[in-house]
């Protein structure tokens, strides 16, 4: 005897929440298409009714979810579960646990840049240079920088995998244990007179630890070399503070949203009065490149190094229900002279290439060949 199938009207009832859900983040012209709309909802009833496995109500909801916001083809737009979303606000807040690693992408692939001393990273033997295969089994060929940087946080005292590669030695696997990690976004020191500030990402707190620095250094500097190579950018008003220290008047950026509420921010007219050199790679990306156009557009500094990622596009993080997020693209930014970096980045002033290995720095010196040749003419 074949089994009894059980009855499909309860679908209206039990995945009822599903349909109020899915009609809610669909917009008007999708919901007028009744044709699509009907689609949706024979689906989600087929698949509940005749799938090999029992599917749940709440599996299938977060399936739509996904499904609407991977619709868009962006990649900065992701439905962020409630873990996710849990690490997110740790990282913007910039306290998380971690391992204590800064990682960029080279030409092989997700690399390590630096392991901050003191951390899990640098107590389990990573190294600047080690090129990151897989975390947690999960590949990072053709993986995000700012997915791979959350796969590598998560609760404190759980472990996290890497796959290494180190030269040509055969894949090694590192297990490391998470840590609160408190890694300052700024840091820096004064060599001869000369301010060189690594900026590593925009958090909250980015604004004050640059001028804190900044006053630190007082009458003794004489020129600045910032250095934002590979920061994958962060909080836009963090990056309009940062910049703000280094424009002296007018637009630092221009925040273009579809509504046609169109904002600008402008700089306050207390510019820091040094010669300014700003490092770039094609890893710097999002806040980021607002600091680096800002400074270019204005003719506040010269930038050093190799043309930017390309990030111009801006994301609100929106609270959902049981402890999810949406971060949704919602508009764009432009320089100070209305150029739209996004999938195109900014050029910098010199063009310097970045070396192969991790023993010398071109592209540095390059900044301190400027700023003594300036500093030396006066």
């Amino acid at each position: 005897m074949l089994p009894r199938r059980q009855p499909t009207h309860w679908f209206f009832f039990g995945m009822g929440v599903l349909l109020v859900g899915v009609v809610v983040v669909l917009n008007l012209a999708v919901v007028t298409n009744f044709k699509q709309l009907g689609n949706l909802v024979q689906v989600v009833r087929l698949v509940h009714a005749e799938y090999v496995e029992p599917t749940g109500s709440e599996q299938m909801i977060e399936g739509a979810i996904c499904g609407v916001v991977e619709a868009l083809d962006d990649p900065y737009s992701v439905y962020l579960e409630p873990e996710a979303y849990a690490r997110f606000l740790e990282q913007v807040e910039g306290s998380f646990g971690g391992i204590g690693i800064l990682v960029g992408y080279r030409d092989e692939g997700l690399t390590v840049v630096r392991p901050y001393e003191g951390t899990p990273a640098a107590e389990a033997g990573l190294r600047a240079g080690d090129l990151i295969l897989a975390v947690n089994g999960k590949d990072t060929q053709e993986m995000d920088l700012e997915t791979a940087v959350m796969l590598m946080r998560g609760e404190v005292g759980t472990e996290v995998q890497l796959t290494i590669r180190r030269g040509n030695q055969e894949p090694l696997e590192f297990t490391v244990v998470r840590r609160q990690i408190e890694v300052p976004t700024v840091e820096g020191e004064l060599i001869n007179g000369i301010g060189y500030v690594v900026l590593s990402q925009f958090t909250e707190k980015t604004g004050g630890e640059m001028a804190y620095l900044l006053n630190s250094f007082e009458s003794r500097m004489r020129g600045l070399i910032l250095d934002l190579r590979d920061n994958p950018g962060g909080d836009l008003m963090a990056a309009v503070e940062v910049a703000d220290l280094f424009v002296d008047d007018g637009p630092i950026v221009h925040v273009d949203y579809r509504t046609g509420e169109d904002e600008t921010y402008y700089a306050e007219k207390h510019r820091l009065e040094v010669p300014l050199v700003v490092l770039v790679n094609r890893t710097t990306a999002s806040a980021a490149e607002i600091v680096a156009g800002a400074v270019k557009d204005t003719d506040s500094g010269v930038l050093v190094g190799a043309q930017t990622y390309g990030k111009g596009v801006v994301q609100n993080v929106f609270p959902l229900r049981n402890g999810a997020g949406l971060k949704l693209t919602t508009a764009r930014y432009l320089t100070p002279s209305g150029h739209d970096l996004n999938r195109t980045g900014i050029e910098p002033h010199i063009q310097v290439e970045e070396a192969d290995d991790f023993e010398s720095d071109p592209q540095l010196e390059k900044a301190l060949q400027i700023l003594k040749a300036g500093l030396n003419s006066r």
